[in-house]
């Protein structure tokens, strides 16, 4: 589906008219796959991956941001797979979700890394169910709305620095400012956003999408997880009122620290779905298009050792990192039911959660740029055409990689067990 694209001739930049995007379909919330199991939301996640998957190197090759896979989703019961049972959901599991995500990206990676977002404020509905806001709006995930946002600001003087507004006029208050990294945004009902208030003061507004002086736009140039509407959002004044306020600042320190590990566990599955992705792109081309090397000694590219070799490699890759995402999920699982339930033992649970995550971003990072590299050990000169497109498993997972520099994780892991330094895992940091 084609989106018409606004062009602001005065900052040069392109907005996403919603208006040809269209409304978004509700499920009925009596019949509808709202009403759906756990079993049976997940039995139809391969053939939904496979339905992404078709498409995605022409999305890519004709920048098309995928509006229509998000107007499908929204029906599948996969964004509002963590909802508990007793608020109407189907009640699944973190280690369900992580793996909705691998799926997904195995797909097409930049479905999955834009619903960043909304399976962070999913898992916030999952933790802490009886909170105001997760009451408010659960009835709309069912409905299939989804929520996005963007926090960060660039051409500040140092990361994490605010200068978005937030003003009281009246009854009402005003935001005013400039945002960026709103990946998903442009796929959302809902967005947040993170602004001073006038003590200079943290603190968040939640609202429609299409609020007037919302303006979403698509100039998010990475040379990676380009389709993600990872993007810019100018704020031109818009009306917020006191309910659609959120403070960043309160709230329980563990569900903080636990969103911050999921959010960074989020773009490890990411990568994790690439290079499944990586794999089933390397059998295929050395089955049906690569040919044996000049010096090979096989007829075929299949029946040549090397290039068997290099398929083991990547398929050894593969299942490494798949363990170790879905050991990871199985922490964060345990950190979840915990603060649901109160441990006594809850630091533990979330301390544990976050290392465990932290190590795996290393060890993922570095299995799955070798492994994208790999791929192209399959074929010769033919296997960098563009019409197969295998560059961007490298561009995705690097510009990954980017958001969580391995170096960092490595140093505050060190520090941890050597000096019992833990301010960046208690700060609850998304690197």
């Amino acid at each position: 589906m084609s989106v018409q694209l606004l062009q602001d001739s005065s900052a040069g930049k392109s907005t996403l008219d919603r208006a040809e995007i269209g409304p978004n379909p509700e499920p009925n919330l009596q019949t509808g796959p709202t009403r759906r199991s756990r079993e049976a939301i997940l039995a139809d996640l391969p053939s939904i991956a496979e339905e992404i998957a078709k498409g995605a190197v022409a999305r890519e090759l004709g920048r098309e941001l995928p509006f229509e896979i998000f107007r499908t989703l929204r029906q599948t019961g996969l964004t509002w797979l963590r909802v508990p049972k007793h608020l109407g959901g189907p009640g699944g599991t973190l280690a369900d979700q992580v793996e909705v995500i691998c799926s997904l990206a195995a797909a097409d990676s930049n479905v999955a890394h834009a619903l960043r977002s909304h399976f962070g404020f999913l898992e916030s509905i999952a933790v802490d169910p009886d909170a105001p806001v997760s009451r408010k709006y659960v009835k709309e995930v069912l409905a299939g709305k989804l929520f996005g946002g963007a926090h960060m600001e660039i051409n500040t003087p140092r990361p994490n620095m605010l200068r978005t507004k937030l003003v009281k006029q009246g009854d009402r208050y005003i935001l005013t400012g400039k945002k960026y990294y709103a990946t998903g945004a442009a796929f959302c009902d809902y967005t947040s956003f993170t602004a001073l208030d006038e003590e200079g003061r943290v603190t968040g507004a939640l609202v429609p999408a299409n609020r007037k002086g919302v303006q979403i736009l698509d100039d998010w140039d990475g040379m990676g997880q380009r389709l993600t509407a990872s993007g810019g959002v100018d704020l031109d004044d818009v009306e917020v009122f006191p309910d659609e306020i959120t403070s960043r600042l309160d709230g329980n320190p563990f569900v903080r620290r636990h969103n911050a590990t999921r959010a960074q566990l989020h773009l490890v599955a990411c990568i994790a779905g690439i290079v499944r992705n990586v794999f089933t792109d390397a059998v295929g081309y050395a089955q049906k298009q690569a040919r044996s090397a000049k010096h090979s000694h096989s007829e075929t590219a299949r029946g040549d050792h090397f290039v068997q070799q290099v398929i083991g490699d990547i398929a050894a890759a593969s299942h490494a990192i798949n363990v170790i995402i879905a050991d990871v999920a199985r922490t964060l699982d345990a950190a979840a039911t915990g603060i649901v339930t109160g441990a006594p033992n809850l630091d533990e649970l979330v301390m544990a959660s976050a290392l465990a995550n932290s190590k795996a971003q290393i060890v993922v990072g570095k299995l799955a740029i070798r492994a994208a590299e790999k791929l192209f050990d399959t074929g010769g000169g033919s296997a960098t055409s563009r019409k197969y497109d295998f560059d961007r498993h490298w561009r995705n997972i690097r510009t990954i990689l980017n958001h969580n520099p391995l170096l960092l994780k490595g140093r505050v892991i060190g520090d941890y067990y050597l000096n019992g330094e833990r301010a960046d895992f208690d700060e609850g940091r998304v690197f």
